[in-house]
């Protein structure tokens, strides 16, 4: 049965694949006939020449068919190509007709020879239908039941399948969440960090949620909402943290002063714990440590210590404490870091790092500018200095804690430009100041900035300059100073020597003054000092005025041998130039009396003496022995012995002045006649005059101490004084008889003269003043003398014959003096008025005296004309 069904479907196959090829064979060529029909006409036109070569197209075209019969259609375009190309087209047709018969011919043929098994296959192929229907309906009935069976297992599977499906939702969900969790827990702690104002982790964080993140989570909204919000975030971020750079900036200007004094407290313990200064520098209590501190926390994790805010810690609560913290410690510098670390990240450090010097520049300038007033007192001083100190506490600070925002040139060109500005502030607002306790004071606060800034290792050579300048400033407020003290120690002497009733009180004045005199220890009490009060006040004032100097030249780094030059040199300014001022003064000022002048003398001479205890004060308090060979020299036995000049020279004039006055008394009759008989008495102002100097100079004989130590240079002055009284006596009666106004002259008013002479005479020769060797005294009359002998004893005779002569009795009498006074008597006797005639009584006598007096004229005047010649 099957192998019937094979052979019949074989058979069937068979036939309608040959049928299939036969046909398209057919219908191929058919189609090229068709194709090649137009082209018949021409065929014939040219068939005698075809029948030529019959032969050979037959047996053309016999191969083109078996071409035909064995070659697949798909490739029979060739052959058929090579019919078209020929002119047999009829012939060609003809042969295929016959050939297709044959073909139609065969497979009948072979049709009628395999018809009886196709029908016998045919005949079994109707019995399996019936056996197949039976299979069907067992094959349906099977299914049926199969389906049936199988619904529950189907509804299992169905349920087996929603769940293989949620378990693979769940994975999936599961690994996304993997992703995803990851991005919202880091945009939590973002959120965080932002809020909490930690942001330079908090950029940290958006730096790692965009790069790392996000990529893994995938394409979700809330990763998209989250990536357009990043730029936001970190724009942000950068304007908070410039905002809290500008507000620490703003923060640190505002407390700098007090920055600058927590530092300047730190440099003033180091001092203190030091116990003395030194050049190198130091580094400050805290400073160290800190800085590594803050170096380790940077390098450990790159970020910065705090993320706390900005500003000062507490600078308003700090107490004065002797604990004094770091000036580091009281500022929070994360403001600092914080953006320079953000900065950094976002690739502008540059601009950051530019911003920053630009603003802090802009600060130093305001911080360098100080007050209009700022000369008034010592504290707006030290707010100026502290503010400096503060500013450069920081830039130090930031300099060794930030890995170059600031670098060294920086710092130095800032400093520089502090240095520039400090000096002229201070070389301005010094110069009005008056005080000098107000510029010890800012001395003292001016070293103490400069070991201040010396310590973070900033050069301060200039400022111990400038220092060096004030302290020529210091010297010359301290003369003023001194000059007001010296002028008032002196109005307020009495200028008598200092009584002493007890040894206390001559221990005190000892004490104050270094006087040696045994005699006078020696003396029983009361007793009294040589010297007045001004003198131990003077000697104070000059311990005074070196422990002054003294006090500017400390912690200024200078050697002993400069700091003895400088005391010096400013001790000699004051004895030169202000305590011999205020010398002259009170010597020179008015109601000045001879006694006060004689005190101002001896106390002169014992602050003379005491000059060499001021050079082994100095040398004591400077540790300079004072045989240096370079040591200053103190000029105080200069100014003193300038001092007693100027007091003796005074006295001289004083009582030249008073002679004067006296002399103004004199009312001399210059007409008057010669004396009947008898001597004439001296004129009344003379003899109050020769009072005055008698009294006067018995206070030179009389002053107190000993003829060794305080008698003897007063007794000089008193023989001076002597001598130059009676010089200006002789001298002022010379110029009364030469007076121009006293035109003439009579013998009698010259032996009213002569008389006055004669009382002077007494005078000298009875030695008002001890010390004068002979009649030393009586030379100062020895002009007027011998003028008077000349005029009153007409002596005329033996001075023109001895004149010139150094034996001559009148060599002290001058041409020129005897000629004009003889002039002076010759007026009277040329008048004829007998009442005027001072010559009227000699002339019964002597008619001859016109006559001589005219001859002794005239010989006067050869005698000047030789002299001159």
């Amino acid at each position: 049965m099957a192998k019937t069904k094979e052979i019949a479907a074989h058979l069937a196959y068979s036939v309608t694949k040959s049928s299939e090829l036969c046909s398209s064979l057919l219908c191929d060529v058919r189609r090229a006939a068709l194709a090649l029909g137009s082209d018949r006409r021409s065929s014939e036109l040219s068939g005698s020449t075809c029948r030529m070569a019959s032969v050979e197209i037959a047996a053309e075209h016999e191969r083109i068919l078996r071409e035909i019969e064995s070659t697949d259609t798909n490739c029979i375009g060739p052959t058929l190509r090579s019919v078209y190309d020929g002119q047999e087209h009829g012939l060609f047709m003809e042969k295929l007709d016959a050939r297709i018969r044959n073909h139609d011919r065969d497979i009948e043929r072979m049709c009628n020879h395999h018809f009886q098994g196709f029908v016998d296959s045919i005949t079994e192929l109707l019995k399996v239908r019936g056996e197949a229907q039976k299979l069907k309906s067992q094959v349906t009935e099977t299914n049926q039941r199969l389906q049936n069976d199988g619904k529950e297992l189907i509804t299992s599977m169905e349920e087996l399948k929603q769940c293989r499906v949620q378990q693979r939702n769940i994975a999936n969900t599961i690994d996304k969440l993997t992703h995803c969790l990851p991005v919202l827990e880091m945009y939590s702690r973002l959120q965080e960090q932002m809020s909490a104002k930690r942001y330079y982790p908090a950029l940290c964080t958006l730096e790692q949620l965009e790069q790392t993140c996000l990529p893994r989570a995938g394409q979700y909204r809330f990763c998209s909402i989250m990536a357009e919000n990043i730029p936001k975030l970190r724009t942000h971020i950068r304007d908070t943290a410039m905002s809290q750079l500008r507000d620490f900036l703003e923060s640190i200007r505002k407390h700098s002063d007090k920055i600058g004094q927590t530092a300047v407290k730190q440099a003033q313990l180091q001092r203190s714990l030091d116990g003395s200064l030194s050049m190198q520098p130091r580094t400050l209590i805290g400073r160290r440590g800190r800085k590594e501190a803050m170096a380790a926390a940077t390098e450990s994790d790159g970020s910065p210590l705090s993320e706390q805010d900005s500003g000062i810690l507490d600078v308003e609560d700090e107490d004065d404490d002797d604990d004094v913290s770091g000036a580091q410690e009281l500022v929070d510098f994360s403001p600092v870091y914080r953006c320079l670390h953000i900065y950094t990240v976002l690739g502008l450090r540059d601009v950051f790092e530019n911003y920053y010097r630009k603003q802090r520049r802009k600060q130093a300038r305001l911080v360098l500018q100080p007050h209009s007033n700022m000369h008034e007192t010592l504290e707006g001083y030290r707010r100026y200095f502290n503010q400096i100190v503060g500013f450069f506490v920081v830039e130090d600070h930031v300099l060794h804690t930030t890995r170059g925002l600031v670098n060294r040139a920086y710092v130095e060109e800032l400093w520089e430009l502090a240095l520039s500005k400090i000096v002229a502030a201070l070389r301005t607002h010094s110069s009005y100041c008056d005080d000098p306790n107000l510029v010890l004071d800012l001395k003292n606060l001016m070293v103490l900035f400069a070991d201040t800034l010396q310590g973070y290792g900033f050069p301060v050579s200039q400022l111990f300059d400038m220092l060096l300048e004030m302290r020529e400033q210091y010297g010359e407020i301290l003369l003023k100073r001194w000059n007001i003290t010296f002028r008032q120690v002196l109005d307020q002497d009495n200028y008598s020597p200092i009584p002493v009733s007890t040894e206390e009180e001559y221990r005190h004045y000892t004490s104050l003054f270094p006087m040696q005199d045994p005699e006078l220890e020696k003396l029983p009490f009361p007793k009294k000092l040589p010297f007045s009060e001004f003198v131990p006040k003077v000697y104070s004032q000059l311990k005074e005025f070196i422990y002054a100097c003294l006090k500017y030249s400390e912690d200024l780094h200078l050697s002993s041998t400069e700091v003895d030059d400088m005391i010096r040199k400013s001790t000699n300014l004051l004895l030169t130039r202000t305590l011999s001022n205020c010398l002259q003064y009170a010597i020179k000022k008015k109601n000045v009396g001879l006694a006060e002048l004689v005190q101002v003398i001896i106390n002169t001479t014992h602050l003379e003496q005491s000059c060499h205890f001021l050079e082994e004060f100095i040398s004591n308090i400077t540790n300079v022995p004072p045989d240096t060979v370079n040591a200053t020299k103190l000029y105080g036995t200069s100014t003193f012995k300038d001092a007693r000049h100027a007091a003796e020279a005074e006295i001289y004039t004083n009582l030249n002045t008073k002679i004067d006055q006296f002399l103004q008394l004199a009312d001399y009759d210059w007409m008057a006649s010669p004396p009947a008989g008898g001597s004439l008495s001296a004129s009344d102002y003379l003899i109050d005059l020769i009072a005055f100097l008698n009294s006067t100079f018995s206070v030179f004989t009389n002053l107190p101490g000993t003829a060794i130590d305080h008698a003897t240079l007063p007794g000089k002055v008193a023989q001076t004084a002597c001598m130059s009284a009676c010089k200006h006596i002789s001298t002022s009666l010379m110029e009364l008889l030469l007076n121009p106004e006293v035109r003439q002259i009579s013998i009698g008013a010259l032996h009213q003269l002569n008389a006055d002479v004669k009382e002077c005479e007494s005078f000298a020769r009875a030695g008002p003043v001890a010390g004068f060797q002979g009649d030393t005294l009586l030379l100062a009359f020895s002009d007027l003398r011998q003028l008077l002998d000349l005029f009153t004893q007409w002596d005329w005779s033996t001075y023109l014959v001895d004149y010139g002569k150094p034996t001559c009795k009148y060599l002290r009498v001058n041409p020129h003096i005897s000629l004009a006074l003889l002039e002076k008597l010759q007026k009277p006797m040329k008048e004829t008025s007998r009442k005027n005639n001072v010559f009227a009584q000699f002339r019964k006598t002597d008619r001859d005296r016109q006559k001589l007096i005219d001859t002794i004229i005239k010989q006067l005047r050869n005698l000047i004309t030789q002299q001159q010649a």
